[in-house]
Order: structure tokens, then sequence, then C-alpha cells
């Protein structure tokens, strides 16, 4: 997980804390890429908190990331799994251009329980992101997560399974729901 371990947001599911982060560690891309080297990663997964704060909302060091991975380890395949970015067409952008194998924004929950569930991001937002990239990119593949057990219907899950065939998601992963601390959000169903 790069730039930092403070979110710039509250969502209900997740335990990571949300204050003020610290500024991008400029040595971060080259460490993750050492690690990965490291471990011998033929698949890395870059990830990172939300970062509402920088003007770039971090899209900078995941490009930087990608590329010091791809340096060190050429044959990787590398996915990212960014946050929305606020819809900046521009970060994202940035990202895409740094030639990730795989594009991932996680919708996390269905439409109605955004709200709830993700209170500073956008369901529309979302779907727009990996629209975007599709059409930014076409030839890298998209994908996104979802979450169940925060109570949402199987009519819910439909739409938007449909809504992400719609932006174009490329690959789709489901998984349970699993309340990390008594103060987020209960597991419903």
């Amino acid at each position: 997980m790069i730039l930092g371990n403070s979110c710039t947001r509250d969502c209900g599911f997740c335990s990571v804390r949300s204050d003020a982060p610290a500024q991008p560690d400029i040595n971060e891309p080259e460490r993750v890429a050492d690690a990965a080297l490291e471990l011998g990663l033929r698949y890395a997964v870059i990830t990172s908190v939300t970062r509402d704060d920088l003007p770039d909302g971090g899209a900078s060091q995941f490009a930087e990331t990608i590329r010091a991975v791809r340096r060190k380890l050429p044959d990787a395949k590398i996915e990212v799994l960014t946050p929305d970015f606020k819809g900046d067409a521009n970060a994202l952008k940035i990202v895409l251009d740094a030639a990730p194998d795989v594009f991932n924004h996680n919708v996390e929950t269905v439409k109605r329980l955004y709200d709830t569930v993700r209170p500073q991001a956008d369901y529309e937002c979302s779907l727009n992101v990996l629209k975007n990239a599709k059409a930014m990119a076409p030839n890298i593949k998209t994908k996104s997560g979802l979450m169940l057990g925060l109570g949402e219907t199987i009519d819910e899950v439909t739409a938007l399974f449909k809504d992400l065939i719609g932006a174009g998601c490329d690959f789709l992963t489901v998984g349970q729901y699993l309340r990390p601390t008594k103060k987020n959000l209960p597991v419903v169903e």
C-alpha cells in the first residue's frame, strides 16, 4: 500500500485510520520495486489509501511506482488498485500512461448503500473511473471489486453487474465483507 497509512476518507467498512496524512515519500516507488524484486513477484498489485489532499490524488506516485517495478521486474504483470481521484481524468491518465497491465477501481458496494458504506465517494463517479480508463486505454484490462454482506439485495447486485458491464469492466471480484473492528459497519447478511 503506497502513499502512507492515513486516509483522507472515512469509509464504513475500512479500518485504515482517517487523519491528516504525511507528504508522499519520494523514495517509496524504489522501495516498493526493491521489495517486489526481493520477493520474486510475477504479479504485483499496487494499492493505496485515498489522498484527496494531493493535487493529483496520488496518481503520480502510482505512475512512478509502476515504472520502478517495471524497471526491476520487466516480465512481471502489474495491477493497480486506485482510489477514484474524485473523477479527475488527468489523474487517471497519469496512471494509465505508466501502462499497468490491469487497472482496478473497486466499487465496493451497491448504489443504495454508497451513502452509508462510502459516504465521501459516489457510485456514478466510480463507474465513470472504470469507463474512462477503458476509453483512454482500451488495451489495459479493467477490474473492480464488490463486498457482499452489507445488506444488499440480489436485484441490486445484478444491477451493479450490469452497470459494470456497461462501464467496460473486464474482471470482477466478489468477496464476503468481514467487519475489521467493532467501530466498522456490521455484517448484515
